[in-house]
């Protein structure tokens, strides 16, 4: 598998990350299928769609809906290469004996559930192809439990323990699943929240990208199963 010119499918593609990530591969030449659940927020990241990009909104939670998605990427550009499992949620402040049923199943939907039905709708046509590469977004909080972050930490851990398993699965046939563990993210939104902080100690998005991308390419291809933290100066 070339790295000229490769489909890559990026969920959570009008975010932060995913915009950062989007520009990498679009800079390297590869065609692009963004996705995300607001199509007016990919027209405001991306504009329209073009000869090299399909935008598509999609409810990562609907299998349905993601399984049609991989079958018009398909369609249109004849082959997924890549995955990037950008899409999540972060939600803190309870403690395990107090957290309600919306939470846990708010992250544990973004996180966890909205990758397993990502990769059941791109995998198959991976290993039609014979290869690709899978890259899953987890988080550094998320090797251990934290104080007020377990239904948070808990759904990021099973991000890692996935990637594991399929990548057990999935080496011997030509597939490397990976995936990267950022600590804080600088984002305007974290800013906001935390206007005490410094962001020059931060995971810039563009830089978090460059490994999202590494961990893509055939530079990687030796790698299976990792969790690659990614932390700036923190």
């Amino acid at each position: 598998m070339s790295d000229e010119q490769r489909v890559v499918v990026v969920t959570g593609a009008a975010g932060n990350l995913g915009r950062a990530v989007a520009r990498v591969f679009s800079e390297a030449g590869d065609r692009l299928v963004l996705v995300d659940r607001s199509r007016d927020a990919l027209a405001a990241a991306f504009g329209g769609d073009g000869d090299t990009r399909l935008l598509a909104s999609v409810d990562l939670l609907d299998q349905e809906a993601v399984t049609g998605l991989g079958r018009e990427a398909v369609e249109r550009f004849g082959r997924i290469d890549v995955l990037c499992n950008l899409a999540g949620g972060f939600r803190m402040g309870e403690a395990v004996h107090e957290t309600s049923d919306g939470t846990w199943d708010f992250l544990f939907d973004l996180n966890a559930r909205s990758v397993l039905h990502a990769v059941r709708a791109v995998v198959p046509h991976m290993l039609a192809r014979g290869g690709g590469k899978v890259v899953n977004v987890g988080a550094f909080s998320a090797q251990k439990g934290l104080a007020q972050m377990g239904a948070y930490t808990a759904s990021k851990a099973v991000v890692a323990r996935l990637t594991e398993a399929m990548a057990a699965e999935l080496r011997t046939r030509g597939i490397n699943v990976n995936c990267v563990l950022p600590s804080i993210i600088d984002t305007p939104e974290n800013r906001q929240a935390m206007p005490e902080a410094d962001p020059a100690l931060w995971v810039a998005p563009a830089d978090l990208a460059q490994v999202i991308r590494f961990l893509a390419s055939e530079g990687a291809k030796a790698i299976h199963g990792a969790s690659i933290p990614v932390t700036g100066l923190a």
